[in-house]
């Protein structure tokens, strides 16, 4: 009896090898690890799905809007599907929040998936992990850092006219005295407000349709940022990459220079042991 309570204590004593942990690390650790590879086991799983969601909320979301007259049960299924994936998003935020070991850092460093789940005009920027695939088009280009940028730029261009376009159309139409009218008025509107332009022949006159603007114009404000600094970046590198050259053919002629100044002083001191030669055998 008392040999099986020293062995029982033995083994509560050894140290915890098991579900990835450590050898002598606490049980906590290993279970940690345990919830960080099924989060990202599931973040993996959840990819490609969420991305089709984003995509068919962003469709359902635009059909009503460009065709106002569509059918009540057209109307009516797109509005299922936007709820199905208002759903979707939900579940996803759920199960990566249950499974994050520090779920406040988890909630602070996924503002955006929140916001998403919020404001259902923002789950279209789902779709920007679809802008990946155009590295297939340019693998050059995927390769840096720059050429990533430009990438990412382009499709939140695109998405951000895109969105901004639909909401502003949906939240001026019918108001009285608007001037955006239809899904064309929209996109024209989102297109000179977002390259700074601004005609104001098209303008939102809605509380909601103004705090639209202003998200536009800020995200357009950005937008132009990253690409002033991205062409910024790239003249820095075009001219660094001359002068490296410009100096390196100043070396390489510097050191031509030199072997040649090394072979004239050669040649002097042959060419004075030579004359010194006879007048050391006349003496």
């Amino acid at each position: 009896m008392s040999r099986t309570l020293d062995g029982e204590k033995a083994n509560s004593q050894e140290p915890n090898c098991f579900r990835g942990a450590p050898c002598g690390s606490p049980v906590g650790n290993g279970a940690s690890i345990v919830n960080v590879n099924r989060r990202e086991r599931w973040e993996r799983a959840a990819e490609w799905p969420l991305t089709a969601a984003a995509l068919a909320f962003l469709v359902a979301y635009a059909v009503p809007i460009v065709r106002p007259s569509l059918p009540i049960g057209a109307v009516t299924a797109c509005g299922w599907v936007l709820t199905g994936t208002w759903i979707a998003f939900g579940v996803d935020y759920a199960v990566r929040l249950g499974l994050a070991e520090r779920r406040w850092q988890f909630v602070r460093s996924n503002v955006l998936d929140l916001v998403v789940i919020g404001l259902p005009v923002l789950r279209p920027l789902r779709l920007l992990r679809l802008v990946a695939l155009l590295s297939v088009l340019n693998r050059a280009g995927a390769r840096s850092l720059r050429g990533r940028v430009v990438t990412y730029v382009c499709g939140a261009t695109v998405l951000l006219i895109g969105t901004a376009a639909l909401a502003v159309t949906e939240a001026e139409r019918g108001v009285p005295g608007a001037t955006i009218t239809s899904a064309g008025d929209g996109l024209w509107w989102a297109v000179t407000t977002i390259t700074t332009v601004g005609y104001g022949d098209r303008y939102p006159v809605s509380a909601t349709g103004r705090v639209i603007a202003v998200a536009l114009m800020v995200g357009g404000i950005a937008l132009l940022g990253v690409v002033t600094a991205t062409i910024a970046s790239w003249l820095v590198d075009r001219v660094q990459q001359e002068n490296e050259q410009e100096q390196a053919a100043t070396r390489a002629q510097v050191r031509a220079l030199a072997e040649e100044v090394a072979a004239l002083r050669e040649l002097l001191i042959a060419q004075r042991e030579t004359d010194e030669a006879p007048d050391r055998s006349v003496s």
